[in-house]
């Protein structure tokens, strides 16, 4: 060592360091959960919803969120979207059970600067973005059937701006998007259309054989989707099925306290996307009654999911935890997608699994974004 080189620190300036390192660690940690709580704070009432927003509904309290179409944190009625780019292809993006329209948009833990999927993908493909939010406590079919009508109001209002129509649904959100379908198919009777959309472009009769969204209809991206149902719900359900059995003052008060969870997470168990079937007398058994929700005609479905584990652990457990929330043939659909054959006319579907992503990571991988830029 030449006589021009730094000295090292000596062992106590050193301990000296560390130690101001651990003192100063809860005063960083404090300002971290402060920033963290600052930069999330738009997530309380979605989390609210989605644990007992049906609770919140049937109160008619004012943090009930109603499915709206947003825009810089705002509700907008869709006479005031200004659609005005004619037969412009148009995404619509859904989030999940307690997320909100920000998750497709950007992240507290993001670089500075970075960009989701529904703005970069605006960008790059000059498709127009659109987000929703919704109650993700009601039951899926509540949310599908409110889906069916806000895009009837949303093509009808503007019938020259909406070209091809692609949409992106998040976990739950695929879910609403199946949901809606299946009654798109019903059509929408002029009862259930909003006051300003009867007052504007839509007449009072019944819009039949099928919703005109449908038309516009080209592709359908399901993320993370529990087609078939949650395995995490399905266990909840059965535990809280089994303390009740028990029988006991602390297995009673245990087995209602779990029962407490929203309508919205108790048909996740499996997958319960029309009225009838969480109305029905047995629609708490361990094997609910089911109607079935087939693809619709003409439409391009892309199944995308992440694998959490590494290829290294046994393909059953791989198989069976999927990307931490969702498992792998619930994801597929085999009760859906599984039958080549009885697909409709013009059905397509497509299937993308993405390693070591778990089920938020599905958000923000690069190589999902592609996807949805080679294909949307």
């Amino acid at each position: 060592m030449s006589d021009s080189d730094p000295k090292p620190p000596s062992r106590f300036r050193r301990a000296l360091g560390a130690v101001g390192r651990a003192a100063l660690l809860p005063v960083r940690g404090a300002s971290y959960v402060v920033r963290a709580g600052q930069a999330h704070q738009h997530f309380f009432l979605p989390v609210l919803n989605g644990a007992l927003g049906d609770q919140l509904a049937a109160r008619f309290d004012p943090r009930a969120i109603r499915m709206s179409f947003r825009r810089g944190g705002q509700d907008v009625p869709v006479a005031d979207l200004r659609l005005t780019e004619p037969h412009q292809k148009t995404v619509v993006y859904i989030h999940g059970l307690m997320g909100d329209e920000l998750i497709w948009q950007t992240g507290f833990q993001d670089p500075a600067g970075s960009r989701r999927y529904g703005p970069r993908l605006a960008e790059e493909t000059h498709s127009r973005a659109l987000y929703l939010r919704f109650n993700s406590g009601l039951h899926l079919s509540e949310n599908g059937r409110e889906l069916n009508r806000l895009l009837t109001e949303l093509v009808e209002t503007y019938p020259d701006a909406i070209g091809e129509l692609v949409l992106v649904g998040h976990s739950m959100g695929g879910l609403i998007i199946r949901s809606a379908g299946y009654y798109g198919q019903l059509g929408v009777k002029s009862e259930e259309l909003s006051v300003d959309a009867t007052e504007s472009t839509l007449n009072s009769s019944l819009l039949t054989p099928n919703s005109p969204w449908l038309a516009h209809l080209r592709a359908i991206f399901l993320i993370g989707t529990p087609n078939d149902g949650s395995w995490l719900e399905q266990n909840s359900h059965f535990t809280a099925r089994l303390l009740e059995r028990i029988n006991l003052f602390p297995t009673r008060f245990l087995s209602k306290a779990l029962n407490q969870r929203s309508n919205g997470i108790k048909d996740l168990r499996y997958s319960i996307l029309v009225d009838e079937d969480w109305q029905d007398a047995h629609a708490n058994d361990l094997m609910p009654p089911r109607t079935p929700v087939p693809p619709l005609p003409g439409v391009q479905y892309h199944i995308l999911m992440g694998s959490w584990l590494r290829a290294t652990r046994p393909s059953a457990l791989r198989e069976y935890f999927g990307d931490g929330l969702v498992g792998h043939g619930s994801a597929r659909g085999h009760a859906t997608f599984g039958d080549e054959a009885a697909m409709p006319a013009g059905a397509r579907v497509r299937t993308a699994v993405f390693s070591q992503q778990h089920h938020g990571g599905l958000l923000t991988h690069p190589e999902v974004f592609q996807y949805l830029k080679q294909w949307a």
